[in-house]
């Protein structure tokens, strides 16, 4: 029964990709991409939460809180919760830049703002090497919410199952089918999660008597001592500054109707946080009556199938399941619209689309290739994959806020910042606890303004004007 529920609803979800489909424009690349950047409110909100709260937060928190106890799920929640007024000030600028620069990735905005080929490739190049991992962390989601289902599905299979489904909701009509796919698993997923939460406290009698048992199992709020302190707050800052530089989110924002939508979907979104009491109590559940599973990524799905029906675990699998595959969805797209726009040069507008679908069908092979055949290289990449995506900060603030800053001082600052990244993470260098990705941030600004204030003149006479923002 869960297994012909989990089927109906990936199949209701192709439907809803076709009938999205009917209004979509053939071979214009902007609708593919961004969507004609036409996105009211809801469909924004929805969407953008999707990147938000993925098949990583339902299998990876309480995951990670199982084996590795709750001060991981305090780091989560406080970055989340640090996001959402960063996002309030800041996407709105984003979107008015993109709108100006009529961009549709986020090299764009570099290519147009700085008129540098040099800085546009290389922040591109940046962009895809740490986007590979990031669609290798849904793919494994995805694999244990298919396993959920009661068969061990192979690995091999699992991925190629999801690689074809993804890749047939972008080719139908590209980022309009994960928008409207995203309303439909956005209901299955709170669902789930809130039946899962509930029936964890209703099973071992309530709120006090739960907590109280986790507690007797080694659940603490303490932290062990000051560097996981440090090393937790200097995350939280660095994550949450960095969030915005992530490309598909970028993408995200460029899909937005105006500027005031962005906005008032930002106000709404920490209405979300409501469901992390439950998370944290299937995780809870777990390390009390399942306290010996071989993973502990099946966490918050093993407390699933012991509190609920069998067949309600078939919502539960798809819910999970389709927050990975929007979110590969729109990965792709991100590198489909970057390869295209941004690595090859001069391509006509007219055939952007055919050939961003041609590059998505690529990436979406390799990254299931890899998935399966290089995890432990998929897993140094993902390690260092936001701190990567953090030092695009600079360049983004730059072209917001700084205009003083030069192309040279940006390419230059990015370059120290990625190689201040995999310098520290190779040769395990560690500064009193703190994110390798702020300090690589701090060495990249630092760049930035020496190098701008040595090329400022020479630089600015070759600019065309600067947009206000």
């Amino acid at each position: 029964m869960a297994a012909f529920i989990f089927v109906s609803i990936i199949a209701f979800s192709l439907l809803l990709a076709l009938y999205v489909n009917r209004n979509a424009k053939k071979g214009d690349v902007a609708d593919f991409l961004v969507g004609g950047r036409s996105f009211g409110v809801i469909i924004l909100f929805f969407l953008a939460v999707g990147e938000i709260y993925s098949v990583a937060t339902v299998i990876g928190l309480p995951g990670s809180i199982y084996a590795k106890g709750v001060n991981y799920g305090i780091w989560f929640m406080a970055f989340l919760l640090l996001i959402y007024p960063v996002g309030y000030f800041l996407a709105p600028k984003i979107w008015r830049a993109g709108k100006t620069y009529d961009a549709m990735t986020a090299p764009d905005l570099f290519k147009s703002h700085f008129s540098s080929r040099k800085l546009e490739l290389v922040v591109a190049v940046c962009y895809l090497v740490f986007l590979v991992p990031w669609a290798q962390m849904q793919f494994q989601g995805l694999i244990v919410a298919l396993n959920a289902l009661g068969y061990e599905i192979d690995p091999i299979l699992a991925v190629i199952i999801a690689g074809t489904i993804a890749f047939v909701y972008i080719s139908i009509s590209g980022v309009k089918a994960p928008a409207m796919i995203a309303v439909l698993k956005d209901i299955l997923l709170f669902g789930a999660i809130v039946s899962v939460g509930w029936a964890a406290f209703h099973k071992l009698g309530g709120v006090e008597p739960l907590f109280a048992a986790a507690r007797d199992q080694g659940a603490s709020i303490a932290y062990a001592n000051q560097d996981e302190v440090v090393f937790s707050l200097s995350t939280i800052i660095f994550q949450s500054m960095a969030f915005y530089c992530l490309p598909f989110m970028i993408t995200i924002l460029f899909t937005s109707k105006s500027e005031g939508g962005i906005k008032r979907a930002k106000r709404f979104m920490p209405l979300y946080m409501l469901m992390f009491p439950f998370l944290i109590a299937a995780a809870y559940y777990a390390m009390i009556a399942i306290p010996d599973l071989k993973s502990p990524n099946h966490a918050f799905i093993a407390t699933a199938i012991d509190v609920l029906p069998e067949w309600s675990i078939g919502f539960i699998a798809a819910g999970a399941a389709l927050s990975g595959l929007i979110l590969i969805s729109v990965i792709s797209l991100s590198v489909g619209g970057i390869f295209t726009r941004n690595i090859v040069s001069n391509v006509p507008f007219e055939s952007q689309k055919r050939l961003s679908q041609i590059v998505i069908l690529v990436y979406l092979i390799i990254s299931m290739v890899l998935t399966v055949a290089l995890p432990s290289l998929m897993l140094n990449l993902m390690n260092t994959a936001y701190a990567g995506f953090g030092q695009m900060l600079p360049g983004l603030l730059a072209i917001l806020f700084f205009k003083r800053a030069t192309a040279s001082g940006v390419l230059f600052g990015l370059i120290v910042g990625i190689a201040a990244v995999f310098l520290m993470y190779f040769t395990d260098f560690s500064f009193y606890s703190v994110n390798i990705g702020l300090m690589a941030l701090a060495l990249n600004c630092l760049t930035v303004f020496v190098v701008s204030v040595f090329t400022q003149k020479q630089e600015n006479s070759s600019y065309k004007l600067k947009a206000d923002f």
